[in-house]
């Protein structure tokens, strides 16, 4: 499966864009808010606005704010994520909240299982062969999850704010306390697939 097609199952219903880290050209605007990062991160931010553009099918500049997080159009949400040289950007104008997260499909480190996995998700993925790689899909669960919620919260927080419960390409997401107008208890439904040495997580609600 390539990621083009992962970006399909996991995406479905949203319009979505997959490009290749590298040189892309970007509005004044964003190029200036850019232009002091190293060039790696010029690169998967200019592969990212154009990943973007394509999923919003218009040629618009997508700023960045004062908080860094993109600056959607009027009546827009979107996501945008990165990782492997590889970029992608989902829209909608349909939805209230989106966040996607693409990683490597290799093991979490062993050292911050502590911070990203809450005790009951340690418990869950004891004794699996593939535990390692599972806990980095809670991981990317988690990203998807905080991206999704920050449009609307503005609340900065840490992995455990949310516990996942993972299934057969589906996960919740549950807050584990209030923070801006969501409630202890609210749960957020994503999608999840892995292939070609990926992990994409989505949440669209």
């Amino acid at each position: 499966m390539s990621l083009a097609t992962l970006a399909a199952r996991v995406l479905p219903g949203l319009s979505h864009a997959v490009e290749p880290v590298g040189p892309a050209d970007l509005f004044p605007q964003e190029a200036q808010a850019i232009a002091g990062a190293v060039p790696l991160r010029q690169h998967e931010f200019a592969a990212g606005r154009k990943a973007a553009r394509a999923a919003l099918r218009r040629p618009l500049p997508i700023p960045m704010g004062a908080d860094r997080a993109p600056v959607w159009p009027p009546g827009w949400v979107g996501s945008i994520t990165h990782a492997g040289g590889w970029a992608i950007a989902a829209v909608s104008a349909d939805h209230r909240l989106l966040g996607i997260d693409l990683e490597l499909d290799d093991d979490l480190p062993a050292d911050i299982w502590d911070t990203v996995l809450l005790p009951s998700e340690r418990d869950g993925l004891h004794g699996r062969a593939d535990a390692g790689r599972l806990a980095r899909v809670i991981f990317s669960a988690k990203e998807s999850a905080y991206k999704a919620q920050y449009p609307l919260s503005r609340a900065l927080f840490g992995f455990e704010q949310f516990a996942v419960d993972l299934g057969e390409g589906v996960f919740t997401a549950t807050f584990q306390g209030a923070v801006g107008p969501f409630r202890r208890g609210d749960r957020f439904d994503g999608r999840f697939a892995r292939a070609d040495g990926f992990i994409l997580t989505a949440i669209a609600q």
